[in-house]
């Protein structure tokens, strides 16, 4: 018989019990009945035992995992911040808060890491999707051989759930087609309910169930929110699974889009906030230092790092701005506080049900540190920024749509200074992973029936690869050696239960490595030695690797404030040395800060589903923008074979692509066909058809003559029906490389936001048939070559 582990005392290692099956290799393999087999079932020797479901060892808890999205360190209330986090503190409260938890610096890959409990190169998650390259540490491809938790878990008997953000799809697998082999649903998890991409509009998200477009219930205008809504999912499923299966654990990995950008929120959250931060966000972060040192997260001797030069003084921004950075602060404040309410909702349940004090939950408040992509000055439609179009939004501008921040006419991010100071008391950002301020993040241990512990502080080094080893541990689960056939690599990461009851257990991840484009660190026994390579919200050219300045922290500088490198070359040396071997031990080599090339797939090497100049698309399709054929800076026409009822005027979307924040759509009103081009949501376009659309089988057409001469430039638009000209409009300008982070092209209706103001959410979709949709790109007659740099930023918009 085999043994597995069992919990023997509350945080303490578990103890082998004796089973009758082994769990090294998953699937479980079928144990054969040998015996005698009777002729018929009614004679008395006719003995076959009982069908036994899987389960995972006596006692083993149910898991859940909030992972929330663009936190920094010094952002929560639990761990000094100004935004009101109470069932963060309600669960340290009664639970444990590490100090020193760390993440990669960016979504995708610490979301992987997490998953599969190997460093994000091992698992080709050396970045965001978006920029995959055919390098194994950058593929975006999950070796076969390093199968993720909620696979393992699965296997061994828990129910496994999703819900909120998967940012680990392969960019051309992001199909309605898939493959699926890494969407949730491939990757152990038996229901997913969320969004797959890097970011969600909070009013208009697009929804998967399993593999499947949904769309939300309800629209802004009757209370729909993403927030709300992934959070009565989970407490739906959680009863649901506990009815049905009371004697099964869970593994619920809940995920929001929250509070990455865009930030929205309604005002009941945000005006909670009114005046609170107008002091600016150098005092903000005194005042967070301050509040850290009370607490007890940072010791009393840290000191707080200089802001960076990079980032203006508070007191250098014009007084006509300040309101409205003033309001952005105010907007994420409540939105984070929203967030913490409804995994509160998802607590409270599981109170309700009696299942509290047997769930292990990792509450991890942030993937990364803050996010500094919202520009020096912040932005109202985050999508110009990310065109390299910022310059349209002026001072007088924003200051004309403060009253829209957060709500669904906006898509707005924060200015670069509150993100720094929502890192405090680090320097640097999400993306800078060479720096805590870029990879520290909060980290909240909750488990009554497991800690004794109630209300402390941990200080151990630990970093997010070691969830996955942790719950193993916990649940009394082995590392399998095969997993769906193919043999299994080690988890990289360690145990963190050894401190659950003791706060002065040895320190057992003494080494990490950390990269992200360039920016790179290696952490061993308290030492860290860093080196920035690019700043997140700039686009100057990086120098070349060998000529990064190397900084070098002792043990007890814990927010790398003191440089000490010119007194210590020696150490510094032998870190750098240490960096490259852990390096290349984990697919990290060779490092790779290249932008526009990574973001074109034929030169970083990876699949790409549009080829040639047309596409054809038919009734009922929505896919990602990455999917459809690209109409930006040249001619183009859509074409569509319509078939109109009898006495019925035609109405509604024939075809559409992004939506309020940008985005064109040909659709029928009154009958008549029409044209609208969404400029970011500032301007609209409009052509429109002198006539109806007859009744019965018709072409009708969408011609653009761009005007050349660059990017983002105007051009005149005819319409056609059965290639005869029935109107004419003129667009001034256009978006040069993307509409939307979340928005889809949709085909017979407009999911998500409208893109024309003549149609709302709901209701929208066409009145007759669609046959197909046929887009056809023009030849290229002018210099439409995108700069670098902005399609760089335009990758950055989505992790």
């Amino acid at each position: 018989m085999k043994k597995s582990k069992s919990s023997k005392a509350p945080g303490k290692k578990q103890e082998p019990v004796a089973e009758e099956f082994s769990r090294d290799i998953l699937p479980i393999p079928d144990k054969h009945f040998v015996g005698l087999t009777t002729y018929d079932a009614k004679d008395p020797n006719t003995k076959y035992p009982p069908i036994k479901e899987i389960r995972p060892p006596k006692d083993a808890p149910n898991v859940l995992i909030f992972l929330i999205d663009d936190v920094g360190f010094g952002a929560s209330s639990a761990f000094g911040g100004p935004c009101n986090t109470p069932t963060a503190e309600k669960l340290a409260a009664n639970g444990l808060k590490y100090t020193r938890f760390h993440t990669t610096a960016l979504c995708s890959p610490t979301r992987a890491a997490m998953l599969s409990g190997r460093n994000h190169h091992s698992v080709g998650m050396g970045a965001i999707t978006e920029m995959a390259t055919s390098a194994p540490g950058n593929s975006s491809l999950r070796p076969k051989s390093k199968a993720p938790v909620a696979e393992i878990l699965k296997l061994n008997g828990y129910s496994t759930a999703q819900f909120g953000k998967c940012h680990e799809v392969p960019v051309w697998q992001v199909t309605p087609m898939g493959p699926f082999d890494q969407w949730p649903t491939g990757s152990g998890f038996e229901y997913f309910y969320g969004f797959v991409g890097g970011e969600a509009n909070q009013y208009y998200p697009g929804l998967y169930l399993g593999t499947s477009p949904i769309e939300p219930e309800k629209s802004p205008e009757e209370g729909y929110n993403l927030n709300d809504d992934l959070s009565d999912r989970v407490c739906n499923y959680i009863r649901q699974q506990k009815s049905l299966m009371p004697d099964k654990p869970f593994f619920v990995y809940y995920a929001p889009g929250a509070t990455h950008a865009p930030h929205q929120v309604s005002k009941e959250w945000s005006d909670k906030y009114k005046g609170k931060f107008d002091k600016g966000w150098d005092k903000l972060r005194e005042e967070i230092f301050a509040r850290q040192k009370k607490l007890g997260v940072i010791p009393k001797n840290a000191k707080l790092t200089e802001r960076n030069k990079e980032i203006p003084a508070w007191d250098d921004i014009s007084d006509d701005l300040k309101p409205v950075l003033s309001r952005q602060m105010e907007i994420y404040a409540g939105f984070l506080e929203q967030t913490d309410h409804c995994m509160g909702r998802v607590v409270n349940t599981l109170k309700d049900i009696g299942e509290l004090n047997n769930t292990l939950i990792f509450f991890i408040i942030g993937d990364n540190g803050a996010s500094a992509e919202g520009t020096l000055q912040g932005c109202f439609n985050e999508m110009t920024t990310l065109n390299g179009m910022s310059g349209i939004e002026t001072t007088e501008f924003l200051k004309s749509k403060i009253d829209d921040f957060g709500t669904p006419r906006a898509y707005n991010h924060y200015a670069v200074g509150w993100a720094h100071a929502l890192c405090t008391p680090y320097q640097w950002t999400k993306q800078v992973a060479s720096h805590w301020g870029g990879t520290r993040n909060g980290l909240i241990v909750y488990w009554p029936k497991g800690i004794k512990a109630k209300g402390e502080i941990r200080n151990q080094f630990h970093h997010v690869i070691d969830v996955a080893k942790t719950i193993l541990d916990v649940t009394g689960l082995p590392e399998p050696a095969i997993v769906n056939s193919s043999q299994q690599a080690p988890l990289e990461g360690v145990t963190m239960a050894d401190s659950f009851d003791n706060a002065a257990a040895p320190e057992t991840h003494n080494v990490q490595y950390f990269e992200m484009f360039g920016n790179r660190g290696i952490y061993h026994n308290g030492w860290t030695a860093v080196t920035k390579h690019r700043t997140p919200w700039t686009a100057d050219a990086v120098p070349p690797f060998d000529e990064d300045v190397w900084e070098l922290y002792g043990p007890d500088d814990w927010t790398q404030s003191n440089n000490i490198a010119k007194e210590n070359p020696g150490k510094l040396a032998e870190l750098q040395r240490l960096w490259v071997i852990e390096a290349t031990k984990y697919n990290c080599i060779p490092l790779d800060d290249r932008s526009y090339e990574r973001i074109n797939p034929d030169l970083a090497g990876r699949p790409q589903l549009v080829k040639g100049n047309s596409q054809i698309l038919f009734k009922g399709m929505r896919i990602a923008e990455g999917a459809v054929l690209a109409l930006k800076n040249k001619s183009h026409s859509v074409t569509a074979e319509v078939v109109v009822p009898k006495g019925v005027a035609a109405n509604g979307v024939i075809v559409t692509q992004g939506g309020e924040v940008g985005g064109w759509t040909l659709y029928a009103k009154d009958g008549k066909l029409k044209y609208c081009y969404n400029f970011f949501g500032i301007n609209h376009y409009f052509a429109e058809a002198d006539k109806p659309i007859p009744a019965g089988k018709h072409q009708v057409r969408m011609e653009f003559k761009y005007d050349g001469g660059g990017l983002a430039k105007g051009g005149n638009v005819t319409l056609y029906y059965d290639g005869k000209a029935v109107g004419k409009g003129r667009v001034e300008q256009t978006i040069p490389m993307g509409f939307s982070a979340d928005e889809a092209c949709d085909v017979g209706n407009d999911t998500g936001s409208p893109a024309s103001p003549d149609y709302g959410p709901k209701g929208n979709s066409f009145t007759g048939d669609i046959n197909w949709v046929r887009l056809d790109a023009g030849a290229d007659d002018h210099n439409h070559l995108i700069d670098p740099k902005d399609k760089f930023k335009m990758a950055m918009a989505k992790q």
